[in-house]
C-alpha cells in the first residue's frame, strides 16, 4: 500500500453548475474504477473540499467510462455572475481534489506506472 496523490491514478475536469461545481474524476486504468468507487465517496470529497463546499456533495457513477462525477453544492459563492470568488466557475476544483492523498494497493499502482 502506498500513499499517493489522486492525480497519480486519475485525471479530472470541473466547471460550474449554478452555485455548485461539477467535478469529474476519471480512472487512469479500467482496473482502478472499482477502487475509486469504493474509496472516493461523497463524504471523502466533502471532507477534502470543506473549505470550499458549504453544501451537500452528491456522487454519480459512470461505469462505462470509468468515472465518478461529484456535484459540490454551494461551492461558488452564488454562481459565476454574482460570485466574488477568483474561480467563480469552479475550473480549479478538479485540480484541488486531484491533490488529495489516497492509499492505493501496490498492484493497482503498477497499472499506471
Amino acid at each position: 500500500m502506498a500513499k499517493v496523490k489522486l492525480i497519480d491514478i486519475a485525471h479530472g475536469r470541473s466547471g460550474d453548475k449554478g452555485d455548485g461545481s461539477n467535478v469529474g474524476i476519471i480512472a487512469r486504468h479500467p482496473d482502478l474504477y472499482s477502487f475509486l468507487k469504493r474509496e472516493l465517496t461523497a463524504d471523502v470529497v466533502k471532507e477534502h473540499m470543506k473549505h470550499i463546499c458549504k453544501g451537500e456533495v452528491k456522487r454519480y457513477e459512470l461505469p462505462n467510462i470509468g468515472a465518478l462525477n461529484f456535484v459540490l453544492h454551494e461551492s461558488l459563492g452564488g454562481g459565476g455572475t454574482v460570485s466574488l470568488k477568483l474561480d467563480a466557475q469552479g475550473k480549479t476544483h478538479a485540480s484541488m481534489l486531484l491533490r488529495m492523498d489516497i492509499d492505493v494497493p501496490d498492484e493497482l499502482l503498477q497499472k499506471v506506472a
